[in-house]
């Protein structure tokens, strides 16, 4: 498979750039920000994110959507990076409709996802890192189950309209899609490095009915293995956008600061370090779009995608913490839009999985 964008794809994201750079730039989220807004994205950004057709690329066309894949996923992801787009379309359009497809729960999520008017949250983790580590407990009560437990770093939890809760019940683990208004629920939000807003939710003796199990009781394996691998390599996707991003603003900076009469990007130590960043971004990308192809190809593409998420959590950090040092002391400072590539690039870095948890899989992998 050829690791470059066909005609379509191409097509896609020049339409995907324009939209997300008029409507959602950083200064979007800096008015966000600034405003102290409690809900930490646009509701009516997301409709008209819906309105574009992005919410359905990922979705089949038999249930209403594009019937795309990955790669336009990612495509789509790689602009509300580059932009720093407060939106949900990570968890809601890529990780939840992974993890609804093909399950009688899709019917009942897949329209108002297609609409804008559903935000779903992945409640997955439950420690201070991602781990996998899974010990909410799930109990039959009636005809459903009760769920009893905590989750954390669950973005959008607080105002989210589906919840995907993984619990263990009695032969394994079971995904389940839990309503926002489900009585003993509580969402705890705090707001992350970034500005953007996760929550410490907490279920005590939440009552759901069986048709919240997506897919099958004690099977939730697969489900949760579709969320993961698609949160992965859309998380590693949205992270390309972003050290894209400082790499564009630390280049024009370059050649627009001035030092001794002349743009510091003629200093040959900027251009060696300038061209070693873009070299590494470049991989990056590569990795990403491998990942993405060989999930849209429906192959085995765990080990690609954690390649992915590793390396994009390397080469955005040196893309940041570079465009920082480049910057020089204002850097620094709120005015200047570079600090806050840092501070996603870090939250990023987190989700699903950092760079050291992706490299320990790979080891693992290879026996090590």
């Amino acid at each position: 498979m050829p690791l470059y964008l066909n005609d379509d794809q191409t097509m896609l994201r020049d339409t995907a750039r324009d939209f997300v750079a008029s409507e959602a730039p950083v200064s979007h989220m800096r008015a966000l920000r600034d405003a102290e807004d409690a809900t930490g994205f646009s509701r009516a950004l997301w409709k008209q994110f819906a309105e574009m057709g992005f919410t359905g690329i990922l979705i089949p066309e038999s249930e209403g959507g594009l019937g795309l894949g990955h790669v336009e996923a990612g495509v789509v992801l790689e602009e509300i990076g580059r932009n720093l787009s407060p939106s949900p379309f990570l968890a809601t359009a890529v990780a939840a409709v992974e993890a609804l497809k093909g399950t009688a729960a899709a019917r009942a999520w897949y329209p108002g996802i297609l609409a804008g008017e559903t935000v779903a949250a992945l409640a997955i983790d439950e420690g201070p890192k991602h781990d996998g580590r899974i010990a909410m407990q799930a109990e039959r009560a009636g005809n459903g189950f009760r769920l009893t437990g905590t989750k954390q770093f669950v973005t959008h939890g607080h105002v989210a309209d589906l919840l995907l809760v993984a619990a263990r019940t009695g032969n394994g683990v079971t995904l389940f899609a839990v309503p926002e208004d489900a009585a003993g629920l509580t969402a705890a939000p705090e707001r992350l490095a970034d500005s953007s807003i996760a929550a410490r939710l907490r279920f005590d003796g939440v009552e759901v009915d069986a048709d919240a199990v997506i897919g099958e009781v004690d099977q939730g394996d697969g489900p949760l293995a579709r969320l993961l691998a698609a949160g992965r390599a859309g998380a590693a996707a949205e992270m390309v956008g972003v050290g894209g991003g400082a790499m564009d603003r630390t280049v024009h900076y370059l050649k627009e600061r001035k030092q001794f009469g002349m743009a510091i990007g003629s200093f040959q130590a900027l251009q060696h370090r300038a061209a070693h960043l873009y070299s590494e971004m470049e991989v990056a990308r590569a990795a990403v779009l491998k990942a993405q192809q060989l999930l849209d190809a429906g192959q085995d593409a765990a080990e690609a995608v954690s390649v992915a998420k590793a390396m994009t959590g390397l080469a955005t950090t040196l893309a940041v913490q570079e465009g920082v040092q480049m910057h020089g002391g204002i850097g620094m400072t709120d005015e200047y839009d570079i600090g806050f590539f840092m501070k996603r690039a870090r939250v990023l870095a987190e989700m699903f999985g950092d760079s050291n948890f992706h490299a320990n899989a790979l080891a693992e992998a290879a026996g090590y």
